[in-house]
């Protein structure tokens, strides 16, 4: 009877706490509003989250939009008069500022439009805040990790949320549509969860919605990834992910796969009865990436160990055979991590694999090639003094070759090699190569254009006109300062081809903001675009010749831009 009463009590509770996800939504908005906009809160004056524990414990389904704002707002200055600080950037982006959740709502009344107007007229102005302060500034909130967070941490983590998305991410104008609607799905979610891995299925499908790799690195943050991601097995085979089938592509335990009559070459069209599109999209649906290309590629990485699904040490696998196309039913046993002997096998494959793949260049008395994360060894046991006579040295003999390949498939190892030496050695003295955005202190939620430091001042600047073939490589893990350098590139040699993959999609400066429970949420904090102003966020830059990789190139270890490169200088 006891036992009985307990759990009548736990649903009576979550029928409370669903009952009022339009409450929690309405108050959400409003605190995300006096957050980042009253001036006593804005300011730390009067601190936030305070604010919001405080008053969550006092919002029940019987409140309307009007009397959310009425208890957010009933310990604040209502009569702020300082006014809000005079614009002087001509040039911004407005697209994310949107409050016609507040002016164009029928349910709140003229006397509180007027009070949150009145707020964001005399808004705060974050040029004054201290050095070494930041709009992202969060608390930490430490929690257990095999611990439930508590209810208002949990709201607390979502409002914060929501507040990046509104009023610190750039790029919010291209994120799903409908996201207000899918976050008041994700406070009815957060309702009826009873477990820290249950909250962060949430965590996680709500951070996807970012649709920016530089989000991605969020599912690391998750205690229970690999139960949320099928992740405690490791496959006996290496593979690449192509268009609707797993290619693999190594057998690291030729014994087990032999067993599953699994050979190099064949393709897994399905895991336990989904095919692998199903399983991309559903990846998708946890992991943020810009795009479906960047997506697929880190699904395809072995060592991340995302595409499986199913916690069951043994797989059921739908494979057509690569030597002749016939469709056959297998099972194959997965490694155990904690099986040492094993898992020091394919750590030592690893290993070798990413050797082998960081030794490739292309090696020809006709071209100059550079790679984008192995450029600072040209320096590494160089004086100070003689770094610029050292750089002009290689420079200058890059200049004489027929062709100069920039290798961008990685994240840059040293940005002064782009930056500094590149611009000084071949760019006109403007090299105005794309258009970026900041966060505007003046107005949160929009960005204003910054004339950045797109190149260096050098006094006496000499240019060199190279008049040779240029080749830019890129793929997916082009990726945010590689794709900023590429598009310098892109104009420093105007005759370059762009050659690859679509790359990362999400160029820009990482912000870091601090979620309760010890999770740190990464995001692309600045709007990127090329100076005509199209859009880099998603798309990746501009690319000139599409490469597309069929099964055989694969198997056969091909690098199809390197051939490209090769070809078009004969």
């Amino acid at each position: 009877m006891k036992k009985t009463g307990i759990l009548i009590s736990f649903l009576l509770f979550q029928q409370f706490i669903f009952a009022q996800k339009d409450q929690y939504y309405d108050f959400m908005k409003t605190w995300n509003f006096i957050k980042y906009y009253h001036p006593d809160v804005a300011s730390g004056k009067i601190d936030a989250d305070s604010l919001f524990l405080v008053t969550i414990k006092k919002i029940n389904s019987k409140d309307d939009f009007n009397s959310v704002i009425e208890k957010l707002s009933q310990s604040l200055n209502k009569n702020v008069t300082i006014p809000a600080p005079k614009e002087t950037s001509k040039d911004i982006l407005t697209k994310n500022q949107n409050f016609d959740w507040f002016q164009k709502n029928g349910k709140i009344s003229a006397e509180n439009k007027t009070l949150i107007q009145n707020i964001y007229n005399h808004r705060y102005n974050f040029e004054l805040l201290k050095d070494g302060k930041s709009v992202s500034d969060e608390k930490q909130y430490p929690f257990p990790k095999n611990e439930n967070i508590p209810l208002e941490y949990r709201l607390l983590t979502l409002a914060k949320i929501q507040g990046i998305v509104d009023y610190l991410f750039p790029h919010k104008y291209i994120m799903d549509k409908g996201f207000g609607e899918y976050f008041k799905n994700s406070l009815d979610e957060n309702s009826k969860i009873t477990s820290r891995k249950d909250f962060e299925i949430v965590l996680a499908k709500l951070v996807s919605k970012f649709k920016d790799s530089h989000a991605l690195s969020f599912y690391k943050q998750l205690n229970y990834r690999k139960e949320i991601f099928h992740g405690s097995y490791l496959a006996p085979f290496d593979f690449q992910i192509l268009d609707d089938h797993i290619l693999v592509t190594k057998l690291i335990f030729p014994e087990i796969c032999s067993k599953a009559q699994i050979n190099i070459g064949d393709k897994i069209i399905s895991v336990n009865g989904k095919t692998i599109p199903q399983i991309i999209k559903e990846k998708g649906e946890l992991l943020s990436t810009s795009n479906t290309e960047k997506l697929v590629f880190v699904l395809s990485k072995y060592e991340n160990n995302l595409i499986w699904i199913g916690d069951f040490q043994q797989q059921n696998l739908e494979v057509k055979s690569g030597g002749n196309n016939r469709k056959f039913s297998t099972k194959i046993e997965m490694i155990d991590p904690s099986d040492k002997e094993k898992y020091d096998l394919i750590v030592d494959y690893l290993q070798d694999k990413i050797k082998k793949r960081e030794s490739r260049k292309i090696a020809h008395n006709d071209v100059a090639y550079f790679k984008v994360n192995e450029t600072l060894k040209f320096i590494n046991n160089v004086n100070d003094d003689k770094i610029d006579m050292v750089m002009d040295s290689i420079l200058s003999d890059a200049a004489q070759k027929k062709a100069i390949v920039f290798d961008m498939r990685e994240y840059p190892d040293w940005g002064g090699f782009f930056y500094h030496y590149i611009y000084k050695y071949f760019s006109p003295s403007e090299n105005y190569f794309g258009k970026y955005y900041r966060q505007n202190l003046k107005n949160i939620g929009t960005f204003a254009y910054k004339d950045y430091d797109y190149f260096p001042a050098i006094s006496g600047k000499t240019t060199h006109n190279y008049k040779g073939k240029v080749f830019i490589l890129v793929n997916p893990d082009t990726r945010s300062a590689s794709e900023w350098y590429s598009m310098s590139l892109q104009k420093i040699f105007p005759q370059s081809l762009t050659i690859g993959q679509q790359t990362s999609g999400g160029d820009g400066d990482l912000v870091k903001v601090n979620l309760p429970g010890n999770y740190l949420l990464e995001f692309t904090g600045n709007g990127i675009f090329y100076p005509d102003n199209s859009q880099t966020q998603q798309t990746g830059i501009r690319i000139n010749k599409i490469i597309k990789y069929k099964d055989h190139d694969i198997l056969e270890n091909r690098d199809l831009e390197f051939e490209r490169v090769l070809n078009l200088i004969k």
